[in-house]
């Protein structure tokens, strides 16, 4: 029997519905009070954590938003992209919100195999990641870019077992809310089915990537950018400033008032997007260098080679070195093959040295140079012994004879009528020493020892290219200037429309650079140490070269070598000036019909990669005639 309070009370009645009205206006009165207590907490927590609510909310209404500034390309003299950011695209999964459901239309949208995509995003949801870059550097015309942004509008039928209990009543609910009771309705499982796009679950973020056209050919020129995007070496690094740009930076505020609500965007640093830089580099004759300077290098087994080709106003037409990697391949990098060896590298250049030497005699009236004129060789100079395979041209011998064979007696007797402040001047005036100034952060300048400190040694080896110097590729091609600029001497330059000083220094008189030029024009033939830089229907002028190379601080006759070889053409106004280095070459031949394996030197390897080279620049080039020779 049910007992009643309202029975025990006279006048008052039983209300039908009364206690579920009551019920709820009790449930919500719980719920509101345990809403704001919440809030109390939240509150409280974060002022525990030094973060007042008006700070939270200054927080949440003021963003600042960043644009990116886009990196200046790198050019040639003709406008050819060297160096360029493309704008990318890469799609990141999330394993964990995918469902099953969408894996067959992301594989076709991915053009993946259904079964593979399945299997990666089941070993990632083992680890619960929530991360893969499932494609990555698309182009913005890449047909999978346009497949996923399709799919992502597309709604799939997604189902889900579901374990549910069955409804109770509201009066329950309130009472299970206040737990005044605690009851719940029986479990059943269903299937849950509704149709869904993939959301988040698929996402598009924008890349940018440094792309390089020229792959290996110009990666120790250019250098390459960094996983931060910001230049790593070469151009790259030496040119930052002015290739990176400023991000622009703005500072959204948002204002509520009376009569509106709104962001007020405060600009805190202007957008500046990079400027292009332009090379003096002529892409295409930089590629066939690149080509014949790795040939020989594998040719002939050399440790590592490298080269540059002037124009006669200095301008860098191409600067090359090998082993190189490709910049456009992450997986790779050895910085030894992003070494810009014509600029960093200080050598001794050998017989390369020894035109000069005769320019100063020449200047100087100590030589004629003309063929009537014999040098003795019969009789030994310091540490140069006399002997049968030095007199083997004869007891005495023209300065032109010297240069084509490359006597060092020859040239050491020439020196011997000059004075150690004549050639110390000179060698100064000619750059040795001094910073060329095209890549500062890489160059090594070299050195020239005062002649103050000079001993008689010291004087002969340097008519050679030993003793109290040593230099640059780059600063040993420039000296090579003077061949065609009338004895003059301009500055390097590498980057075009900056400011250069155009003043050429004047170091030879015009006569005497002809006629040595004449001279060396017979070092080029089949009678000379550079026949295998000749080039039929061309004038050639050249020098080669053979350094021995400094092991552990002292020299080995047997052992590594450097080959050179400086060259111009035409020898009558040179348009091209190039110079070639070879480091430890050790399979080398003779030239002839026959092939005998050699002793490495200028003339059967670094003379071949001169004869490649200008080869394909000459007859490039129809404002040059072929000569009769």
């Amino acid at each position: 029997m049910k007992f009643s309070l309202f029975k025990l009370i006279p006048g008052v009645e039983k209300v039908q519905g009364y206690w579920r009205r009551q019920g709820f206006v009790k449930f919500v009165f719980v719920t509101l009070f345990g809403l704001f207590s919440y809030q109390a907490i939240s509150i409280s927590d974060a002022n525990q954590l030094g973060i007042s609510v008006q700070e939270r909310a200054h927080n949440q209404a003021n963003k600042v938003q960043t644009n990116t500034a886009r990196r200046g390309d790198i050019l040639d003299r003709n406008g050819n992209i060297l160096a360029s950011s493309r704008l990318l695209k890469r799609i990141i999964l999330d394993p964990m919100l995918i469902d099953p459901e969408f894996i067959p239309g992301l594989a076709i949208a991915l053009d993946m195999n259904k079964d593979k995509l399945s299997a990666l995003l089941e070993r990632k949801r083992a680890i619960k990641s929530r991360y893969l870059v499932i494609k990555k550097n698309l182009t913005l015309t890449d047909p999978i870019l346009k497949n996923i942004i399709t799919f992502k509008k597309q709604k799939t039928k997604v189902c889900k077992k579901k374990s549910i209990h069955t409804k109770i009543s509201l009066l329950d609910k309130a009472l299970n809310a206040i737990q005044w009771q605690s009851i719940k309705g029986a479990k059943i499982i269903i299937d849950s089915c509704s149709n869904k796009r993939i959301g988040q679950a698929a996402v598009l973020r924008q890349d940018t990537q440094r792309y390089y056209p020229k792959s290996a050919s110009m990666a120790p020129l250019l250098g390459r950018v960094n996983s931060d995007n910001k230049g790593g070496s070469g151009i790259e690094a030496e040119f930052e400033n002015i290739l990176a740009g400023v991000n622009g930076k703005n500072h959204l505020n948002f204002t509520n008032n009376a009569d509106k609500a709104y962001f007020n965007p405060q600009v805190q640093s202007e957008l500046s997007h990079g400027h292009n830089i332009e090379l003096t580099i002529d892409t295409d004759i930089q590629y066939h260098a690149y080509a014949a300077i790795k040939t020989s290098v594998l040719k002939h087994q050399a440790d590592s080679g490298s080269a540059i080709i002037l124009a006669p106003n200095g301008e860098v037409l191409a600067m090359v070195n090998y082993p190189a990697d490709d910049p456009n391949d992450k997986s790779l990098y050895n910085p030894g093959h992003y070494r810009n060896r014509v600029l960093s590298d200080k050598v001794e250049p050998g017989s390369t040295m020894k035109p000069f030497t005769m320019l100063l005699a020449l200047d100087q009236e100590k030589i004629t140079a003309e063929d009537d004129e014999l040098i003795d060789v019969s009789k030994s100079i310091g540490h140069l012994k006399t002997n049968r395979e030095v007199r083997k041209y004869g007891d005495s011998i023209s300065v032109k004879k010297i240069l084509q064979k490359s006597h060092n007696l020859g040239t050491v007797n020439v020196s011997e009528r000059l004075s150690k402040q004549a050639m110390y001047s000179t060698w100064n005036k000619l750059g040795f020493s001094h910073p060329l100034g095209l890549i500062p952060s890489i160059e090594n300048s070299g050195s020239l020892r005062h002649y103050s400190s000079w001993g008689l040694m010291d004087k002969r080896t340097l008519s050679f290219g030993y003793g109290p110097m040593n230099t640059n590729l780059a600063q040993l091609a420039r000296a090579y200037l003077v061949f065609a600029n009338n004895g003059a001497m301009p500055n390097l330059k590498l980057i075009k429309n900056m400011f250069y000083d155009e003043e050429k220094v004047q170091i030879f008189n015009k006569k005497s650079t002809d006629k040595i030029a004449e001279l060396l024009d017979s070092v080029a033939s089949n009678a000379g140490s550079g026949y295998w830089s000749s080039i039929k229907g061309y004038s050639i002028a050249g020098k080669t070269g053979t350094a021995e190379m400094s092991i552990n601080g002292s020299y080995d006759k047997n052992g590594a070598q450097r080959t050179f070889f400086a060259g111009f053409a035409p020898v009558k106004n040179p348009k091209y000036i190039m110079l070639v280095r070879l480091d430890h070459p050790k399979n080398c031949y003779s030239k002839g019909k026959k092939k005998f394996k050699r002793n490495c030197q200028g003339s059967n390897s670094a003379a071949i990669v001169f004869n490649e080279t200008m080869k394909h620049i000459l007859t490039n080039d129809k404002t040059i005639k072929m000569s009769l020779r």
